[in-house]
Parts: structure tokens; sequence; C-alpha cells
């Protein structure tokens, strides 16, 4: 193999995509994209882009690779057998991109939530998701869920919408915020999280909704798939008015009363 196979082999070895894969090494997609099926020339035929020294370096520091491996000198492809290959990925698998090459929100409707989690890894099923641009969700990679059920009721309620924001290190999950979990056993949850994942390689996942029904678990860091900060949802359920406010609106029409009232002995 050529080192554009071989470079083709890492990235198929950790699971990953050329967008993934550049991301883990600090390069663009197009240019993994470039070096492993080459770019397009004028006779049709696509040429091969050489990765130059500072793409193979980040190659082999980033996934612990044997530079013989690289250069055909060796068949083995890790320097030594990992102990432990985390398997969160640190970007998404898949990401839908507008006319402009700006990222769009992408949309999990309730009914869609069993095929995700096939399919979230899948550029053809995530394209087929309804998909739109918001201009101040551009720091990062966003995704809209669709609530279902009542566990986080007090919060949101069943049809809200949640926007999160692609958390890439699950060590920076913050304790008491709200995140959008996905894993293979219990699919896609909208929790509050305490983030155990240091000190016991878990996540405690809790209920807002106090009634009982909702018990506190937790989750094994090698179950999940994707984990999403909620920053933004949108309701349906409008705030019933605060006490404050009635109390408010109580004595204001008592002042407008004295006032008719002083108005009218005058």
């Amino acid at each position: 193999m050529g080192i554009s196979e071989k470079i083709a082999a890492i990235r198929d070895a950790f699971n990953l995509n050329n967008f993934s894969f550049s991301k883990k090494i600090g390069v663009t997609g197009t240019t993994i994209d470039s070096i492993i099926n080459g770019r397009p020339q004028s006779d049709g035929s696509r040429k091969k882009t050489k990765p130059g020294y500072d793409v193979l370096t980040s190659i082999i520091n980033e996934f612990n690779i044997n530079p013989d491996y690289l250069f055909g000198k060796s068949d083995i492809m890790l320097k030594t057998e990992p102990s432990n290959i985390q398997t969160y990925s640190g970007v998404p698998q898949v990401v839908s991109v507008n006319s402009l090459g700006n990222e769009n929100v992408v949309y999990v409707p309730i009914q869609a939530r069993a095929g995700y989690l096939n399919g979230y890894g899948d550029s053809n099923y995530i394209e087929q998701l309804p998909s739109f641009n918001m201009p101040h969700l551009n720091n990062g990679t966003f995704r809209c869920f669709e609530v279902q059920g009542n566990s986080m009721v007090r919060t949101f309620f069943d049809g809200d919408l949640v926007f999160g924001k692609y958390v890439e290190n699950l060590h920076d999950i913050k304790d008491g915020r709200i995140y959008v979990i996905v894993s293979k056993n219990d699919g896609i949850v909208l929790k509050r999280v305490i983030n155990r994942i240091e000190e016991r390689g878990k996540l405690i996942l809790k209920s807002d909704n106090k009634d009982g029904n909702y018990p506190t678990y937790t989750i094994n860091a090698e179950e999940i798939m994707e984990v999403w900060y909620v920053t933004m949802f949108a309701s349906k359920q409008m705030p019933e008015p605060v006490d404050v406010y009635d109390r408010l609106h109580d004595l204001e029409s008592k002042i407008v009363e004295l006032e008719e009232q002083i108005s009218s002995k005058n």
C-alpha cells in the first residue's frame, strides 16, 4: 500500500470518516480528502496529494502510529497496543453544511429518534433529516432535538425543542447543566448531569421532574456516543404569571380606584 492507503487504513481502524479524522489531527477535511482520494484533474482523473511532515507527525502522535508502518517498513500499525481506546469521538461523525459552507442545525424530531441511533454516523441518513441555519449558532456544531416525555417538567415540556452544542471532550461536562446524551442502551435522553468521568468513568443523570417516577441513574463513558450541551430552547408552553405580578396588578388596580375616588370627591 502507498502512504495514502496507509492513512486511509489508520482512519478506518479508529472508525472515523475524513471529516472527523481531519479534526483529530488539526487539518481541514479537504486536505485529508485530497491525500486519500485525490484532487480532480481537467482530464477527469484524480491526483493524490502527498502528505507533508506536519500532517504525518500529527497522525503519528494523535493515534500512536508506528512510523515504519507509514513508510512501508513494517506491517504493525501501532507503536504499542493501547490499553484503552476511548470510544467517544471528539467531533460529530457527520455534519450538515449549506451552499456557503456554513454548518446547518440538524433537527431530530421524536419520530426520527430510533433511526438516529443507527444513523448518527451515516451522512446519507443525516442528509434526510430537516436542517436549517441559525446565524447566532455558529461557534461549534449544533443539533436540535424534540423533547419527548415529562422527565424534565418544570424546565422543559413534551414537544419543546432544545438546541445543543456538541461536546468535544467528556471532561468538559459541567455539573448541574442540562445535556442531551445519546447512547446505544438508553437512546436519546435529556438530563441534568453530574460529571464523574475522571473519578469513576461515569455520568450521573438526573431529572427535573420530582414526582418519583424518574429516578437518578448513571451511565458509563464507554456507552456514550454523543453529548450535546443545551444552550437554548423553544417552547409552545406560555408561562403562567408569577405571583408577584398578580400582587402588583392588584395594587395597581387599587391605586387607580383610589385616584378615581379622590377625583370624584374633588
